[in-house]
């Protein structure tokens, strides 16, 4: 079993992961610092809990977006296949969901003043 230090939020976290997952658990908690950024960003003065708290609710937004695209739309497939990616429906897509995400941070600064 590996450990690995995450760094989410201005804190480390010391976890553990199967062996060879460790770069998978970097990207992951790369994303998640990413989004706790965004809250940062939109309402100044959270406290980390609700930093964290408004991390997830971005990440479940567009995983539910995405899992409604993927419904109406076939699913975001980025992986080169038979025919290649179609890079410009990838990129049009991507464009969608930063627009999206865009969207919920103005949310966020106008809705979550208080901490």
């Amino acid at each position: 079993m590996a450990e690995v230090t995450l760094d989410i939020a201005g804190r480390h976290y010391d976890v553990h992961c199967r062996d060879g997952e460790e770069g998978q658990l970097r990207r992951l908690a790369a994303i998640i610092d990413e989004k706790t950024a965004v809250a940062r960003r939109a309402s100044p003065g959270l406290t980390e809990v609700r930093q964290l708290l408004f991390a997830a609710i971005l990440l479940a937004d567009e995983l539910h977006d995405l899992r409604g695209q993927g419904k109406a739309q076939g699913a975001l497939d980025l992986s080169p296949g038979q025919g290649g990616v179609d890079e410009q429906a990838a990129a049009a897509r991507i464009e969608a969901i930063a627009a999206r995400l865009e969207s919920l941070t103005q949310k966020l600064a106008g809705g979550a003043s208080a901490p």
